[in-house]
């Protein structure tokens, strides 16, 4: 099971506040671990939303929205993807990571939508489609 772990965006780290040496030396072995175990897929840290650009889609309009965005608990500061045996698995692992904030943080675990999810809606020609994406991906 393939799922997404968001590091929430606190004031800290939308001020653009960097970890301190300790933070960045708990995280550091903390990915190790998590790569050691076969777990971690990837991961990394996001700079502000102040850096940031929406896009918002209104039929064939597209308005592009500049940074910072409002609402800091609603963003997302990191992330990482995870190749776990099942949700419990997923938070167990969450649960043993150094709080990634200075203050109060927040992570949020997400599962990807897997080919057997979109059942009838999937068709061959789809599937052949995805398919070949995924391969010119594992190519690079």
């Amino acid at each position: 099971m393939r799922v997404m772990v968001l590091v929430k965006a606190t004031t800290d780290s939308e001020a653009g506040l960097m970890p301190s040496a300790e933070l960045l030396d708990a995280m550091g072995k903390y990915n190790e671990e998590l790569v050691n175990a076969g777990i971690m897929q990837s991961g990394d840290g996001l700079k502000p939303s102040s850096h940031g650009k929406r896009i918002a889609f209104d039929g064939a309009s597209r308005t592009v929205i500049d940074g910072p965005f409002a609402a800091t608990g609603e963003l997302v500061a990191g992330f990482w993807i995870w190749n776990v045996r099942d949700m419990d698995e997923a938070v167990a692992w969450a649960k043993r990571c150094p709080n990634p904030m200075p203050g109060p943080s927040e992570l949020e675990i997400r599962p990807f939508y897997e080919m057997e999810d979109f059942g009838e809606t999937l068709t061959p020609e789809v599937t052949e489609l995805l398919d070949r994406t995924r391969a010119k991906l594992a190519g690079h």
